[in-house]
């Protein structure tokens, strides 16, 4: 037994020893592999025509971020004013920038806390502006061994991988580690 109990603890010594650089790598990695494509697809959605067609948002972006003043207005987004163009398209640029810099490890901490208030407003407006809260499967439950809810369950994943980056950091392989950022 005694044999067992130093394996363990020397296992337990190598993680904890490269869980540094491992937590982190892992955590980026993740959100690569699944969020990435999830969050530009989306960001995409929101586009205008041409090269910067983020500046003219879509009617759906409009439809998407405002679904209760874009009814509304009619779907008419000149009846939207310069609030509603502004919120459109710096939540556009979150979506496409905020991704890249947790991918490739640059102001990691910070784009991954940003990462966060935008998946909190994303889960809120989800919820509340298109009616998600009246439907108890798109809002789930926890502990109802049941982990495919869009909103609890889905969302508490993408948090506990942003709130690694925020505490641990980028990791070794980023572009933070290269300019020395913290």
């Amino acid at each position: 037994m005694r044999a067992l109990a130093q394996l363990h603890n020397r296992l337990a010594d190598l993680v904890t020893r490269s869980s540094p650089a491992l937590l982190p790598t892992l955590a980026r990695f993740t959100f690569a592999a699944t969020l990435l494509g999830y969050f530009w697809a989306s960001a995409l959605t929101k586009t205008g025509d041409g090269l910067f067609g983020v500046f003219s948002p879509s009617l759906g972006a409009y439809a998407q971020i405002f679904p209760k003043a874009m009814e509304a207005a009619g779907y008419n987004v000149s009846e939207l004013g310069l609030f509603h163009w502004t919120v459109v398209v710096s939540g556009t640029l979150a979506e496409f920038i905020l991704p890249l810099l947790v991918v490739i490890g640059l102001f990691t901490r910070l784009a991954a806390l940003g990462m966060i208030g935008f998946v909190v407003v994303q889960s809120l407006t989800d919820l509340y502006g298109h009616g998600g809260i009246a439907h108890p499967e798109t809002l789930g439950a926890w502990f109802d061994r049941i982990p495919d809810s869009l909103i609890l369950d889905q969302r508490l994943f993408w948090m506990v991988v942003l709130v690694t980056l925020v505490v641990k950091g980028a990791g070794p392989l980023s572009l933070d580690r290269v300019l020395k950022l913290k």
